[in-house]
């Protein structure tokens, strides 16, 4: 198995805002209405509102919101027509930057992704100019407290897992993109529940910011892309520090 995972290092230290958390549910929910309108509201025939109701469910977002979402969409014929674009970008100190979004407007999006990079001090890239840095890999998190290591791990691997990790507080296990739905379903059969199950973009390797006010600044650019309504996902390699 791997040693401590990458992904660890970058995440995020500090803890949601109730008004942060709020903007997640109007964000999944809008993934999920997308979704449903494009593969039709059952689970069972299209997998990725499969794996959107479970993201939602791992963020805490209650079942009626989930449920009134997919009927709404459902019943709905015309209305905003929503497009998923991703932008590649550099921040400070070339950290390497991947936005997901969600948008009825690209130029706005792209013109509001842009202006939030250079006011950071980074720049907007092609497409390709960062993806080649990450790994695409579905990702799932297990509370670790109560559970053998052991015993996960072998039930994450004959569920078809890739790799297990453990760095003392959750249990993390890779797939592959496609067999994320049927790691989890598997893994949920057997009892565990997540904290986490998503398709993430997995750096292949971290950067450092030494400089405090280039620190800042990446602190701000990611800020500034969680506020705005179109972005779905944020994606970098920086080694963010302890806080």
């Amino acid at each position: 198995m791997s040693g401590h995972s990458k992904w660890n290092n970058i995440k995020r230290k500090k803890e949601k805002t109730d008004a942060a958390k709020a903007k997640i549910f109007t964000k999944m929910g809008r993934e999920i209405a997308v979704i449903v309108k494009q593969g039709g509201p059952n689970p069972q025939e299209n997998s990725r509102l499969k794996d959107a109701i479970a993201k939602a469910k791992a963020a805490n977002v209650p079942n009626d919101n989930i449920e009134r979402i997919i009927k709404k969409a459902a019943g709905e014929s015309g209305g905003a027509d929503y497009e998923e674009l991703v932008y590649e970008g550099y921040g400070p100190n070339g950290v390497a930057v991947i936005v997901e979004t969600l948008t009825d407007n690209r130029n706005r999006t792209a013109g509001d992704i842009r202006h939030y990079f250079d006011k950071c001090g980074g720049n907007l890239g092609q497409s390709g100019s960062v993806m080649f840095m990450f790994d695409r890999k579905g990702i799932i998190e297990i509370e670790a407290e109560g559970k053998s290591e052991d015993e996960v791990m072998e039930a994450a691997l004959e569920a078809g897992a890739e790799d297990f990790d453990f760095d003392g507080d959750v249990f993390e296990i890779s797939t592959a993109p496609g067999d994320l739905g049927a790691v989890r379903d598997a893994l949920e059969e057997k009892g565990y529940s997540f904290t986490s199950a998503e398709v993430q973009y997995i750096p292949q390797t971290t950067t450092a910011i030494e400089d405090a006010e280039a620190s800042e600044k990446m602190e701000k650019l990611i800020d500034m892309l969680e506020e705005n309504d179109d972005v779905q996902n944020i994606w970098h390699n920086w080694e963010m520090p302890e806080e």
